[in-house]
């Protein structure tokens, strides 16, 4: 297993990988933003989850195909950008349902239906998606590991601290922009410019994506 030197060089570098914005952390401020403190956690719960999936794939050696690979790098990293994309044209198309919700229940209040599940799936696609992670995996995962001992039990054991890092990090990150949203609920109304600019936010993080070089 790692050595404890290994481990705490593995944490920095990991914090300071989580702390760059990418993907997960702009795709969680975007959900804050658009549905909510309560969904954008359970979003990253989800995200972590895809998180822990991409590692898992790395140590079957899934990973360093996908990596090797242009297409299938670019495949992945084109399905992600879509798939957010995708989450931010219908958080514009849907700009004033978080006012019709408020409106309904409360200020303040959650809408009773909100649906948890989604948006734990939603958290997993975009984690599982992200080729920033999944290239940061088969790149550094292996130098932090003892090569005298088998190689997947301890992947796995980075993934998982990984994944717990990125939960209370981007977690800070979903109630400061949770935050922000409940100012702007004060006055219903304000969710409407609010819910575009969420979604706005996902278009353009879907489209970097999707430009991004894949060095």
């Amino acid at each position: 297993m790692p050595s404890a030197s290994q481990l705490a060089a593995f944490a920095i570098a990991s914090f300071l990988f989580i702390q760059v914005p990418g993907p997960s952390l702009l795709f969680t401020i975007g959900r804050a933003l658009t549905v909510g403190r309560r969904d954008a956690l359970l979003s990253v719960v989800g995200n972590a989850l895809g998180l822990v999936a991409q590692v898992l794939l790395v140590a079957v050696g899934l990973g360093a195909v996908v990596a090797a690979s242009a297409t299938a790098f670019t495949l992945l990293k084109l399905a992600g950008a879509a798939y957010v994309v995708y989450l931010g044209v219908r958080a514009i198309l849907h700009r004033a349902d978080a006012r019709a919700a408020l409106e309904a229940v409360g200020v303040g209040e959650a809408p009773a239906r909100s649906a948890g599940l989604v948006s734990v799936r939603t958290g997993f696609v975009v984690g599982a998606t992200n080729p920033k992670t999944i290239v940061f995996f088969v790149a550094f995962l292996p130098q932090f590991i003892d090569a005298g001992a088998p190689a997947a039990p301890q992947l796995v054991l980075l993934g998982l601290l990984f994944g717990v890092m990125a939960v209370c990090s981007d977690g800070c990150w979903a109630l400061a922009a949770g935050r922000a949203r409940d100012w702007f609920a004060r006055k219903p109304e304000r969710l409407d410019s609010l819910g575009a600019a969420g979604g706005v936010m996902m278009v353009g993080l879907g489209i970097t994506l999707a430009t991004a070089e894949s060095h």
